[in-house]
């Protein structure tokens, strides 16, 4: 008996120790879990307060988007965006049994233990969508028992603390879908370039198809194991009775429709979107890649688009005047047609501005027919072909072509470009020259357009904002307005003749001449200016001096210690950009006052909290906030809605990230006046007249009454500007080379940059009425001789009308009355003038 009872003893004995070693480790891993883990737990309730990475967004002031920055794609979404098949997809691939269980799948934990005995692998598996969140919110993605644990103990807490729809709607827009893409409407936007609402089933059965392994399964990197895990979601959702058998068939049979896709940019502003985002950056640091930051800058998108028309526009008129530099390439090809060509030539070619490549496959007599990389095949006539005389240099081409095999051959790779306003394209080549356009609400100094260059993509130095060039005659006005501050009328007569200047801060024997090498005796300031003399100009500078024309250029937002010290400032020998030309020309369009030119409008968190609100610094006369209508007409929306300070009012970031509002939005602020009103309004009246009858005279084809502005040309025409406005818009307009090349005979301002402003100002000011130029008091209008300059008498023949300051009424002509006109010969005059 003793022997048979002794191994029931030791069997008894061995199943008690197990059980006492059982409780005491579960009561081990209880105080485990309760002192050393449970405490360390990340505080799921901070997922209510989640930020998502998310992109810097830019916008146009009407809210058209013009760029995204960030390394992350991602479009939060609320779970009532979300349609239901799409959640079902998920579902059907991640968590069938989600809405159901507490957070844990036990089943699926069991099979991956059960696999992890058999195989002695850890491999994932038995995650539930919740799970899943605890993970990509709060622990590292390492496989070790300890995370599964914390994974599983957080998805528990989550569970108790956010509904279903609260966690499903984070993992939607947290999880990672391939090619920097998170969450599903940002994936539905860089594979499909849609909408959720707009993607098939057999597309969001793609999409849901990618957690598992988005990197190696998505459609582009894998097409076809992508397809295979998308026909994979399709049967479970039949399985699971999501969808029926015919809408399975009909998903199934759809082939595969993913490409990449960027943002879905609504307006081309790349210079502006950069010069916001390196504003950005240096006040925010890099948070703004990922804070999810809204910037809504001052650019209006009609003005916009008619920017880039223009200045792209004109650079090709201007590379079509000095001839064709050749095709890009040529491949040995026969006469076959456009589906059996072999279009891999054309791949290294990309498109660029308004031109894209082409293969040449016919040659007529007198056209050409080409094959794009898309296989569109288009036909160029013999209007579009026969500009093309071969390219020598600035000054000369070749003889002019007579047939189209003069200027190609089959297979030549060229470049085409669909003519303006057309369906027909034309033979193209990328400009070589450079030009730019920047305009502003002078205002205000709401910066409205600008284009930096040709095509930003192929080149992102911003030549309106960041460049350095030599104004040239634009700097005329201010000039001229210094001389007028000291005494000068626009009656005034100064010699236009030949002069030789010993001047130390130049070369030892200057001779400087007009444009056009000639000279034209006693000249009134006004035509000097109207006519652009160079010669006139350098003498009232040596008669004022360089030093009072220096300190009186600060009042437009030059800085005097950059500026030369020597008689060459006269012809604009200085540094500048159609940034600053813009900022100085608003003077002259405001009434007199000095405006800060901006950019950003406003700036909102992610969170809808707005950060900072613009309030600029507005050209008004009065003291009180209130504005008049006339005023009103004058101010953008930017300005009554979100105005903008001179600078840019930064908030510090809190110690979670978040970032703080902006302070309440101060009272109007006035504009420094820095011209008086007499002043301002004789030197718009010799700006107008330069439109009316002097350099710019070919914008009189915009039909308008009220614009005004002067072109600049410098030495050997390396640098050919327009800068012009109306009391509403001011825009300057340049071209060159950026080697600072000259850019050939006769391309002066009024040549290459004067097309840029024109096409841009039509449209700008399509639906805006004419605006008179008002006469302030203290003006006097005169008639003069026009040869001296004198007052005179209306029976004087070469008696014209001219406008006057009062306490600068030039003396009476012996020939003349001493009276002053009638206050009707004045509105005449003014009328007739304007």
């Amino acid at each position: 008996m003793t022997q048979q009872t002794q191994p029931k003893s030791v069997v008894k004995s061995f199943f008690k120790w197990l059980l006492i070693f059982g409780l005491l480790s579960a009561c081990g891993i209880a105080i485990y879990l309760r002192v050393s883990v449970i405490p360390n737990l990340p505080d799921p309730s901070s997922l209510n307060k989640t930020q998502l990475q998310t992109p810097l967004s830019i916008y146009s002031a009407e809210g058209f988007l013009i760029a995204k920055f960030g390394e992350k794609k991602r479009l939060p979404v609320a779970f009532d965006d979300i349609p239901p098949a799409q959640i079902h997809a998920f579902l059907a691939a991640e968590d069938k049994g989600f809405f159901q269980h507490s957070g844990i799948d036990f089943g699926g934990l069991a099979r991956a233990a059960g696999q992890l005995l058999l195989t002695g692998e850890k491999k994932q598996g038995g995650s539930t969508i919740t799970m899943q969140v605890a993970r990509n919110f709060f622990l590292s993605k390492e496989k070790t028992y300890l995370r599964k644990l914390r994974e599983i103990l957080l998805s528990i807490i989550i569970e108790r603390q956010l509904s279903k729809q609260e966690i499903l709607t984070l993992y939607l827009n947290k999880i990672y879908l391939g090619h920097r893409s998170y969450g599903i409407a940002a994936a539905a936007e860089v594979y499909y370039d849609k909408k959720l609402a707009q993607l098939s089933l057999a597309q969001q059965a793609m999409i849901a198809g990618l957690p598992k392994a988005p990197s190696a399964l998505n459609p582009i990197t894998n097409p076809s194991r992508a397809l295979i895990r998308r026909n994979y979601v399709l049967n479970r959702l039949l399985h699971l009775n999501y969808i029926s058998q015919e809408q399975y068939d009909t998903a199934f049979a759809e082939p595969l429709s993913a490409k990449l896709h960027s943002a879905t940019v609504e307006l081309e502003a790349p210079y502006v979107a950069e010069m916001v985002r390196n504003k950005m950056s240096r006040q925010y640091g890099n948070e703004i890649y990922t804070s999810g930051m809204h910037v809504y800058t001052t650019i209006k998108a009609t003005q916009q688009k008619a920017a880039n028309r223009a200045v792209r526009n004109a650079l090709h008129q201007y590379d079509r005047r000095h001839g064709y530099r050749g095709v890009l390439g040529h491949v040995d090809t026969i006469e076959l047609a456009p589906d059996e060509l072999d279009l891999t030539p054309l791949a290294v070619f990309k498109n660029i501005g308004d031109t894209k490549p082409a293969i040449v496959t016919g040659v007529a007599e007198k056209s050409i027919s080409v094959t794009d990389k898309n296989r569109q095949t288009f036909d160029i006539t013999w209007e579009n072909l026969k500009w093309a005389r071969p390219y020598i240099n600035e000054n000369k081409r070749g003889k002019r072509p007579v047939t189209a095999a003069e200027i190609l051959v089959l297979g030549d790779i060229i470049r085409i470009r669909q003519k303006p306003n057309t369906d027909t394209y034309e033979l193209a080549q990328v400009p070589n020259v450079s030009g730019a356009i920047v305009a502003i609400a002078p205002y205000n100094g709401a910066l409205t357009a600008l284009v930096g260059g040709y095509d930003y993509y192929s080149g992102k130095f911003n030549r309106a904002y960041q460049a350095n060039r030599q104004p040239g005659s634009g700097f005329k006005p201010i000039l001229y307005s210094a001389a007028l501050s000291k005494g000068y009328t626009t009656a005034t007569l100064i010699n236009d003749a030949p002069v030789v200047f010993n001047d130390a801060g130049l070369e030892q024997h200057w001779r400087p001449e007009n444009y056009s090498g000639k000279f034209f005796g006693p000249t009134r300031l006004r035509e000097a200016l109207i006519h652009s003399r160079n010669l006139v100009s350098i003498r009232i500078m040596r008669d004022i001096g360089v030093t009072y024309v220096r300190n009186f250029a600060a009042r437009f937002g030059f800085k005097p210690s950059l500026l030369p010290r020597n008689l060459s400032l006269a012809l604009g020998s200085g540094s500048a950009n159609p940034y600053k030309m813009a900022t100085a020309y608003s003077v002259f369009a405001n009434g007199g006052f000095s405006i800060q030119p901006h950019f950003i409008s406003r700036i909102v968190s992610y969170s809808d909290e707005v950060l900072f609100k613009a309030n600029p610094a507005i050209a008004i006369e009065r003291e009180e906030t209130s504005l008049t209508d006339q005023d009103a007409t004058l101010l953008d929306e930017e300005n009554t809605h979100s105005l903008a300070d001179r600078s840019m009012t930064t908030m510090p970031l809190k110690n979670n990230g978040v970032l703080m509002t902006a302070p309440a939005l101060p009272v109007i602020k006035r504009a420094e006046r820095v011209m008086s009103p007499q002043l301002n309004f004789i030197v718009s009246s010799l700006l107008r007249d330069v439109i009316k009858r002097g350099t710019g005279r070919r914008a009189l084809s915009i039909g308008r009454s009220d614009l005004a502005g002067k072109t600049g040309t410098t030495n050997d025409q390396r640098d050919a500007w327009f800068n012009g406005f109306n009391p509403s818009l001011v825009a300057v307009t340049w071209v060159g080379f950026d080697n600072n090349k000259p850019l050939g005979d006769k391309e002066t301002g009024g040549r290459a940059a004067l097309p840029i402003w024109m096409s841009f100002m039509k449209e700008a000011l399509k639906d805006t009425p004419n605006m008179p130029l008002s006469q302030p008091e203290g003006i006097v209008g005169l008639l003069i001789d026009s040869e001296t300059g004198l007052k005179t008498n209306p029976s004087n023949k070469k008696a014209i009308f001219e406008f006057f300051r009062e306490k600068n009424i030039p003396a009476s002509d012996s020939r003349s009355v001493n009276k002053n006109s009638s206050a009707v010969d004045r509105q005449q005059a003014i009328d007739e003038l304007f």
